[in-house]
């Protein structure tokens, strides 16, 4: 029996952005590209047609924007949607406004003049169309509809009191945080309910160079916690959120009596940089069983070794439930290798973090 071809629509003003991206995804035999709209408008005539199972979408168009599609299609007619957006300051704001509206990912627009996106960036085009047809859309505004409103952000006096009361749940704990294909919706109901002293997290989500910035601005100004894009020897403390950026691998390491990250360039692993593998491992080696890892919704399988070695370091793992994952396939991997020590559904995750904290021994010191 043949397979269903996965049917996109292609909707961007750009003739040229139209043509390169229907060349790519055709060259895939998985996929059909139904055709390639100019604006929302004319888009919806053709989907009136034929409903697509996957979008691509530019947000800055003439006549209706993208943001206004996609909220349209969420509340009419939920379907998975990629952006499509430039890396300009106004590009990337846009894009974090759709994502929380819906959007299952991000890639960046191709950069005319050059190969690189039919030579480079082909491969990942094609995957995550791939895994937006499989996504679960339904789930992914799961938690959002009312959300726990976070505790103020607290003064430093405030903060330092807490941490002296909490020392015992917090000292040396460090989370680290995998996901991809809709992790950005699952991280904000996570870190948002989550209270200013709770343990330090570091989070891999998979995204292009420069959205990673807005992205932990977005979540820093919705949490109690301090969200921020990790700097080259950030120090990791209670209390604080670090994204690794993107284009950068982010790996933990010993700082005197704690610990800071590296955020540095390098290659792609399992297809990423950032490497959720990458992070999960430098976790194992320098805070073993004094750690929590999570992984999360996304297509492939970047960080289930990584989990399986910081479960074998002693580490407490956790995946996310497929019922909850927009794509249950990095999770799944996990699971599979015998990686985890649990199962959870999104909404019970930041529980198991803070039930972490408290069970967390102190190390002793010399």
């Amino acid at each position: 029996m043949t397979r269903k071809k996965i049917n996109v629509l292609v909707v961007d003003d750009s003739a040229l952005a139209r043509r390169v991206i229907s060349d790519v995804l055709q060259k895939d035999p998985t996929i059909e590209v139904l055709g390639a709209a100019h604006d929302p408008l004319f888009a919806m005539e053709r989907m009136k047609r034929r409903w697509p199972d996957v979008i691509v979408l530019d947000i800055e168009m003439p006549r209706m924007n993208g943001l206004d599609f996609l909220r349209k299609i969420m509340s009419e007619h939920p379907t998975p949607v990629i952006i499509c957006s430039s890396q300009t300051q106004i590009g990337a704001t846009i894009t974090m406004q759709a994502l929380a509206a819906g959007a299952v990912d991000v890639i960046a627009k191709p950069k005319f003049g050059s190969e690189d996106f039919l030579t480079q960036s082909a491969a990942d085009l094609i995957g995550i169309v791939k895994a937006a047809a499989r996504a679960k859309v339904k789930n992914i505004q799961l938690g959002l509809h009312n959300p726990a409103k976070p505790p103020p952000k607290l003064s430093a006096d405030a903060m330092l009191s807490m941490r002296r009361h909490h020392a015992k749940s917090t000292r040396d704990l460090v989370v680290a945080i995998g996901a991809s294909t809709g992790g950005t919706q699952s991280l904000e109901v996570i870190l948002s309910v989550l209270p200013a002293e709770s343990p330090p997290i570091l989070v891999v989500q998979h995204m292009p160079e420069k959205f990673t910035t807005l992205f932990a601005q977005r979540l820093n100004e919705i949490c109690a916690m301090e969200v921020r894009e990790a700097e080259n020897n950030d120090r990791v403390s209670p209390g604080t959120v670090l994204i690794a950026p993107g284009g950068y691998h982010m790996m933990l390491k010993s700082h005197g009596g704690g610990y800071s990250v590296e955020v540095v360039r390098g290659p792609h692993v399992n297809r990423h940089c950032p490497s959720v593998d990458v992070l999960f491992r430098s976790v194992a080696i320098h805070a073993s069983d004094n750690a929590t890892g999570i992984l999360m919704t996304g297509m492939g399988d970047d960080g289930a070794r990584g989990l399986k070695e910081m479960h074998d370091a002693g580490a407490h793992t956790i995946a996310q439930d497929e019922a909850t994952s927009v794509v249950y396939g990095m999770p799944r991997e996990a699971v599979q290798l015998g990686a985890t020590d649990e199962i959870l559904p999104l909404q019970e995750i930041a529980s198991a973090i803070l039930s972490s904290a408290l069970s967390t021994p102190l190390k002793k010191t010399n």
